[in-house]
């Protein structure tokens, strides 16, 4: 996973704590401790999926766009996973090579199912179920 996922993570918990009331993206960065741009960026990504609704103007902000209780933290890491848990190399191995040439099959495999059971864990627990621990 990379840091995607812990931001993503703290932005839900923080507005699943914020009980139906809008939040600024300034406040979130400043919970958060990191660059305004790079959270706007984060809230994007989880408004898209429909895990965050926002509204404008002097009053609005972001809030969950629905119960904590039907996000799953595997919601949250299908929103900002990378392409591989691990990264795939830019290299192309040597088809000539016995191993080269089905190196990447296999990789692809085992990060296929690296990927499942890590969705697989994370289905189990709520954001609600998450953000209680708080």
């Amino acid at each position: 996973m990379n840091a995607r996922f812990q931001t993503a993570t703290h932005i839900l918990t923080l507005l699943h704590h914020m009980q139906g009331q809008y939040v600024s993206s300034d406040f979130i960065a400043g919970s958060i401790n990191a660059n305004p741009a790079l959270i706007r960026k984060e809230l994007s990504a989880l408004r898209k999926v429909g895990l965050i609704e926002s509204k404008e103007g002097k009053s609005g902000g972001y809030l969950l766009a629905k119960p904590s209780g039907d996000i799953t933290m595997a919601d949250v890491y299908q929103t900002v996973k990378a392409v591989s848990p691990f990264g795939l190399s830019k290299n192309q191995p040597n088809p000539a090579c016995p191993i080269g040439k089905q190196i990447n099959q296999h990789i692809i495999t085992l990060y296929n199912d690296v990927d499942n059971g890590i969705i697989k864990q994370l289905s189990s627990i709520t954001l609600a179920d998450f953000s209680n621990k708080f």
